[in-house]
């Protein structure tokens, strides 16, 4: 019995001491355990250096069972814990074991009836990821606390009709809001890039990542975009992970999807991505209309954290320089990467997504353009030649406007197939320009397959490349 009462003393002394190391260094960014099979010293097993905690491992099958028990005689109503005492034991609780869905129940209660706040709530999870990166249950608390950060900065409509008589105030009120949602929206995409890092093909992570760009960002471009060139990096460094680069045919499903429907609204098969004419909103992306997510959950539309600005929407490549590139990431990554699947499946992917939207595109142009936009195949081998022109705010496709059509049509002709001599005068704009981007096409594709065979040196890499001219020829050539 005085054992017992020994070893409860030494747990709530531990309780204690990490909730002091919280006090002392609000800026912990990391938790983990040191080894130590047994108390060596007469100090505390709770160990803080600059921003990592650390705790002996020799603690953990003391202080484990306690929390799991006084949690669990409180849920149960045979022992009474105060709002504090709550907040301190399932914070001890989560750190050691972030899968306990009782623990992260009795926060969302804390929540509701405003003992604990969203922000505390989320830096709780961020740390429990760094050593759990893959708990689901400490995923899906973070996304049912930013579901009440979406509400509280979504007023109902009632409210809306108050706040257009109240001017500046709810303008300010409103700025803040947004910026409030953006600083949210860039925390959620580092968690999310930490615990991806920590725990290779991290579905979880991923998942996340798509969930928070759907529901915090929906039809920004400018944050879609932004994601995709901070991800290119990202996916040099792991090849072989499936889950990023199913992230990355996520992000680009989406780019593809917002700029149809925006060309789609223009009437213009190349739009200018320069032009912002606005686009009427779905019934359910309205405000204060709810958003019905896949697993059935109903979330309050938000607005856009920073929403997309004409300038921001110009510097969004257009859809053949968007493929172009993705296309000319999978050849550089797999010929400097051999023998890795993953690239030859993201790659069969970006093509098929091509293929499709041109398909589309092309049925689309028929119906609606008639003969003012060019009909193009994979197989047209005036494709590549395309014209492209750029503009200064951002690279597009746009067509040639009949005031000057033949002195455009001269000038791509000039830049992109060289024919004819320059002017001396725009010879140095000649040279900085970057080449025009060229889509995939059929073509293209079987050339680049067999410059891969031809000095292929693994034997998975012919494999690989074998099976994606074989899905050319059935599914796309068909």
């Amino acid at each position: 019995m005085a054992e017992s009462e020994e070893e409860d003393v030494l747990v709530q002394r531990v309780v204690k001491d990490i909730n002091n190391a919280f006090k002392r260094n609000p800026n912990i960014d990391e938790i983990g355990l040191i080894l130590c099979p047994e108390a060596r010293y007469n100090r505390s097993p709770i160990v803080l250096v600059e921003n990592k905690l650390g705790v002996e491992s020799w603690c953990v099958k003391f202080l484990l069972p306690y929390v799991h028990n006084k949690l669990l005689l409180y849920r149960q109503r045979k022992q009474w814990l105060d709002r504090e005492a709550l907040v301190d034991i399932t914070c001890t609780l989560l750190l050691l074991n972030s899968d306990f869905t009782t623990a992260w129940n009795v926060r969302k209660e804390l929540l509701q009836c405003g003992a604990l706040n969203p922000e505390r709530d989320l830096y709780l999870g961020k740390l429990a990821l760094t050593k759990f990166p893959k708990s689901p249950e400490t995923w899906i608390h973070r996304r049912w606390v930013l579901q009440q950060v979406l509400r509280e900065c979504s007023p109902p409509s009632s409210d809306r009709k108050e706040q257009c008589d109240s001017g500046l105030r709810d303008a300010a009120e409103r700025t803040l809001l947004s910026e409030h949602l953006h600083r949210v929206l860039h925390d959620e995409m580092k968690v999310c890039a930490a615990a991806a890092s920590r725990y290779p093909s991290n579905y979880n992570a991923w998942s996340h990542r798509i969930w928070v760009l759907q529901n915090m960002a929906q039809g920004n471009l400018k944050v879609l975009h932004d994601e995709l060139s901070s991800m290119r990096e990202w996916v040099s460094m792991h090849v072989s992970d499936h889950s990023g680069f199913h992230y990355r045919q996520f992000l680009l499903k989406a780019l593809v999807r917002e700029l149809s429907q925006s060309m789609h609204h223009h009437h213009a098969p190349w739009p200018s991505l320069g032009s912002s004419s606005p686009r009427s909103p779905s019934p359910d992306t309205q405000p204060g209309h709810p958003h019905h997510q896949a697993n059935g959950e109903a979330t309050a539309a938000a607005p856009c954290p920073s929403p997309a600005t004409p300038e921001d929407q110009s510097s969004v490549p257009a859809m053949p320089q968007l493929f172009h590139q993705e296309m000319e990431l999978c050849t550089d990554l797999i010929q400097s990467f051999p023998g890795h699947e993953t690239l030859w499946c993201h790659r069969r992917h970006v093509f098929y997504l091509w293929h499709h939207w041109r398909r589309d595109h092309d049925h689309h142009d028929g119906q609606g353009c008639g003969s003012e936009s060019p009909q193009l195949n994979h197989t047209d081998a005036g494709l590549s030649s395309y014209p492209h022109t750029a503009s200064p705010r951002g690279v597009g496709i746009d067509r040639v406007d009949s005031r000057n059509g033949q002195a455009q049509e001269g000038q791509n002709a000039m830049e992109v197939d060289g024919v004819g001599v320059p002017d001396p005068r725009n010879t140095k704009r000649l040279k900085r320009g970057p080449p025009d981007p060229c889509p995939p096409a059929l073509p293209s594709e079987h050339g680049f397959i067999a410059r891969v065979l031809e000095g292929c040196r693994s034997p998975e890499q012919g494999c690989f490349a074998l099976a994606y001219r074989k899905w050319l020829d059935s599914v796309i050539g068909q």
